[in-house]
């Protein structure tokens, strides 16, 4: 009895039918070990969540095939209603800062005096003390360029002598303001 065993044993792992059996006994090993080490699962408890609902995305055309980046509009960037009427535009405010920016011969008193009235207190506490001869640029050599990320938030740059001068506008007490500058070699 024990040889027929035997033979039966290595005959049957010899098989292909022997090896799927086997495999499929070793699948199930893993899975079985790795869902008892990831936890409680919220399908196995009853508690299930409602779905959500959500509405689709606004598009002015069809993108059906389409698994792109969805570019920004100039409707994102209407800040909501936090912008008081009248407000100056993102590019607007930028260019006046870039100018107060790019004026390394002021008094450091006098460029941050400028630059803190289109700036958030957050980044007018980050500027002072600097000189404005460290300015990496002297002036603007082309047209702004607006991307608006989002409501509230958008990035300006302008082409400079030395490369390109990036500005992080916020609304902020119901204006645009210019929460950060980057300069990008050029």
């Amino acid at each position: 009895m024990r040889r027929v065993l035997s033979l039966l044993g290595t005959s049957v792992l010899r098989s292909r039918v022997g090896i799927a059996v086997a495999l499929a006994i070793v699948v199930f090993a893993v899975v079985g070990v790795a869902r008892a080490m990831s936890g409680p699962d919220d399908r196995s408890t009853g508690s299930a969540q409602p779905f959500e609902t959500s509405t689709p995305p606004e598009s002015s055309g069809s993108i059906e095939g389409d698994d792109g980046v969805v570019e920004p509009t100039a409707a994102t960037l209407d800040p909501g209603p936090s912008l008081s009427p009248g407000a100056r535009q993102p590019a607007a405010v930028a260019e006046t800062f870039a100018k107060a920016w790019l004026n390394r011969t002021a008094k450091a008193d006098a460029w941050h005096a400028a630059l803190a009235a289109h700036a958030t207190a957050t980044l007018e506490t980050k500027l002072e003390g600097v000189d404005p001869v460290v300015v990496p640029a002297e002036r603007l050599t082309g047209q702004a360029t607006v991307v608006p990320q989002g409501t509230g938030l958008a990035e300006v740059s302008f082409p400079v002598d030395s490369g390109i001068l990036v500005l992080r506008l916020v609304v902020e007490k119901g204006r645009w303001l210019v929460d950060g500058v980057d300069w990008e070699r050029g």
